[in-house]
């Protein structure tokens, strides 16, 4: 369920450097990177990584990183275009047959469940040391997912399978995580965190010991623990058990030990590894780097970059659960088909 997010500042490029004392600012001079109280980057404070950048690169650009200017200016103001279009009333002499049977973004149907007043993916594309990207991932080269290993598939979806009963709907359990308010859709949560199509918003907050990362969509929050072990394979928590350390100005996360339901790239997998780095590089933006490791799933590493940048207001609680009415919906209309096979039968 979708609370309103407050808007991004405009954001300059910024160079793209990394564990540096001193990095490029947005205005074009230094940046000095500040420090908390016990010496470590100060990373505090409220984020989003709202973009139209895809994940993965759309073939037709094989290798190419970056948009030129030209081709930026187009997508950025067709996304501004097709919101005006979409904000445009409706005129009330209308019948809901009448209305739009395509919404965009994949959303269709008579009632198109999702429509322009409900999302807010962004306006703007990653732009990192002045380029305008293609996509989040950066490696491999051509900005798209590896080839998976032999059987990966096949493992990833029987584990599915497994969650979603004979009839998709034998209980709770079987449902997504997204659905049960358990962890955000997609990967917002992480790690990696990756943007969605609203609610892209994050808040830091840091201590000696720890930094909490609160993520807006479905009121995550991942406690990174600062030095130490990890716990054992035996203790899986959502969003896994992450481990921090300073190098330099960048703070540096390992999550391992997922718990078995949640995916990490749309995989699940008992083995994967992702490693991420955060840099603040000016006062309104962070670097946010992630590498995945998966010799399970995928035949190299993949790894992405996107910026975080400084956003103005609150961030306020995602009411999940309380809207979530659509759960016992499910579960109710399976119940009902049930009792209708067993009448047809007697």
């Amino acid at each position: 369920m979708k609370l309103f997010s407050s808007r991004p500042l405009a954001i300059a490029p910024f160079a793209l450097l990394c564990a540096a004392p001193l990095l490029a600012a947005s205005s074009g001079g230094t940046y000095k990177t500040p420090h908390t109280e016990y010496g470590y980057p100060d990373l505090q404070g409220n984020w989003t990584n709202a973009t139209i950048t895809p994940i993965e690169r759309p073939a037709k650009f094989g290798e190419r990183q970056a948009f030129t200017a030209a081709e930026a200016n187009e997508l950025e103001k067709a996304e501004l275009d097709g919101i005006a279009a979409a904000d445009k009333p409706t005129d009330p002499k209308k019948g809901i047959q009448d209305l739009p049977t395509d919404c965009g973004r994949g959303f269709t149907g008579v009632n198109c469940g999702y429509n322009s007043f409900w999302v807010d993916p962004g306006t703007k594309l990653i732009d990192l040391n002045g380029e305008k990207r293609t996509s989040i991932i950066v490696d491999p080269s051509n900005g798209r997912y590896p080839p998976m290993v032999q059987g990966a598939q096949a493992r990833a979806t029987e584990r599915r399978s497994r969650y979603r009963g004979t009839g998709g709907a034998d209980g709770p359990e079987v449902r997504s995580l997204g659905e049960r308010c358990i962890l955000s859709f997609g990967s917002s949560g992480g790690p990696p965190m990756l943007p969605l199509l609203y609610n892209n918003n994050y808040q830091i907050v840091q201590n000696k010991d720890t930094v909490t990362i609160m993520v807006e969509m479905v009121h995550d929050a991942r406690i990174v623990r600062i030095g130490g072990a990890h716990l054992p394979s035996s203790i899986r928590k959502w969003m896994g058990d992450s481990i921090g350390h300073y190098e330099g100005d960048t703070l540096v996360v390992e999550t391992i030990n997922f718990p078995e339901q949640q995916t990490v790239l749309r995989y699940p997998s008992d083995n994967v590894k992702v490693t991420e780095r955060f840099t603040r590089v000016a006062s309104n933006k962070i670097l946010y780097k992630f590498t995945v490791e998966d010799p399970t799933t995928f035949e190299k590493p993949v790894s992405g970059e996107v910026a975080m940048n400084a956003t103005q207001g609150n961030i306020y609680e995602y009411a999940c659960h309380e809207g979530n009415y659509a759960l016992p919906g499910i579960l109710a209309g399976a119940r009902e088909q049930e009792r209708a096979a067993g009448a047809e039968k007697k």
